[in-house]
């Protein structure tokens, strides 16, 4: 399977999983309706192992063009390759959200908020505060990607085995640093569903966040940055 392709399908991967664990607890009349935060943090942390694991052996598995900034960065991964990269994941992450959509469709319909509809496809700040909102995804990926560059370390990406300690590293930043803006970490997990949001024929769709937009994305690409960085003078 070559790069491109081993991205975009494990993007995909991600995101059904993840925005459909997040679809499963806040849609209405869903079987998991109500489930908690825990949940959520849990599936995300299993989409994470499930993606990574499929895409390790032909990519490394970055699925966040954070991650493949950041291997930049540290030369790690070469830079020619990281726009491929990243249209990949954000094509992967729009593909998985429409799959998310088809799955949940009489569940949109019946859900009337529409923060609730959006929450299924990206991420919106518990209490808006931009420069707060920034802080929270940078810090929230440096600790992200800087943990990543010690497992996968000295390689350039992730292994199969890698996937394991990854995603409970996902587990730990939802439910520890998760709660302020819904912990993106990931430009493409965020702005791929954000564009599937304003695409869809949804019932109640509501505004799809584009004031907000740019901090899921440049926030997760500065922390990404910065611990490339910290990771080289260490």
């Amino acid at each position: 399977m070559s790069p491109f392709l081993s991205e975009f399908i494990g993007t995909a991967i991600l995101i059904i999983f993840g925005n459909g664990v997040v679809s499963n607890v806040v849609l209405k009349d869903t079987k998991g309706n109500n489930g908690g935060w825990i949940v959520i943090a849990f599936g995300w942390a299993m989409a994470v192992f499930v993606a990574a694991y499929v895409a390790a052996p032909s990519s490394g598995a970055h699925l966040n063009p954070a991650v493949t900034l950041s291997l930049a960065v540290a030369g790690k991964f070469d830079w020619v390759h990281v726009f491929p990269y990243i249209v990949a994941q954000i094509l992967g992450a729009m593909a998985g959200s429409f799959g998310v959509w088809l799955s949940y469709k009489d569940h949109f319909k019946a859900t009337e908020d529409h923060g609730l509809v959006q929450a299924c496809f990206c991420t919106a700040p518990a209490v808006s505060n931009p420069v707060n909102n920034f802080i929270t995804e940078c810090l929230a990926t440096f600790v992200f990607m800087l943990s990543i560059l010690f497992i996968v370390a000295p390689t350039t990406s992730l292994g199969a085995l890698d996937a394991l300690p990854v995603a409970l590293l996902v587990l730990a930043i939802g439910l520890s640093l998760g709660g302020p803006t819904g912990y993106a970490i990931n430009p493409a997990r965020d702005l791929g569903p954000r564009i599937m949001h304003q695409l869809l024929p949804l019932s109640h769709k509501g505004d799809s966040g584009w004031a907000y937009s740019w901090i899921p994305v440049l926030g997760p690409i500065t922390g990404a940055a910065l611990a490339a960085l910290v990771f080289g003078w260490l």
